[in-house]
């Protein structure tokens, strides 16, 4: 039986649709703390690609690609090579379908495979669907920094979760 959420790692074709989703984010939420919409060209940039370690995958739900989900760099310092962020955006219609579970799963899969053995989630602490997502896999809240960014004229906290996974 084929599964209903699948991955596959990105292609150059796909930055388009990263971007929009990734802007949507930045116009309507304070999921990211970019200001200001990014060109493709900041996409390209920011996201891991060619990478034995550090991928980008595209997340389809029943056959229409719905998010997109990444681990890189925890600080791109050797001494942090067992530590990973993770990173997941699902297009707001696709939430509450148990996406962002399925898809945590799988990333920390790959991290173990990887030879990842802690994985961090950097959140907004008023995202509590965020929160609640990782919490409800196992992360626990490990940092809390106050008022370290400002988005929609207001101060806003962000929490680090880890996991500690076991690395292949």
């Amino acid at each position: 039986m084929k599964s209903a959420i699948v991955f596959r790692e990105l292609e150059t074709s796909d930055y388009e649709f990263i971007a929009a989703i990734y802007n949507y984010y930045v116009i309507h939420s304070t999921a990211t703390f970019h200001l200001e919409l990014q060109t493709l060209e900041q996409i390209t940039t920011a996201l891991p690609k060619n990478n034995s370690v550090y991928k980008t995958w595209i997340i389809n739900y029943h056959d229409e690609p719905c998010g997109y989900c990444y681990i890189n760099y925890w600080k791109p310092r050797e001494a942090y090579r067992r530590s990973a962020e993770v990173t997941l955006y699902i297009k707001p219609e696709f939430h509450g379908k148990g996406i962002g579970k399925v898809t945590l799963r799988f990333i920390e899969k790959e991290a173990q495979i990887a030879g990842i053995s802690n994985l961090l989630g950097v959140i907004t602490a008023e995202n509590l669907a965020s929160i609640c997502l990782f919490k409800s896999m196992g992360y626990t809240e490990v940092g809390l920094l106050k008022n370290i960014g400002e988005k929609f004229g207001r101060l806003l906290d962000v929490a680090t979760y880890q996991k500690e996974i076991k690395a292949s």
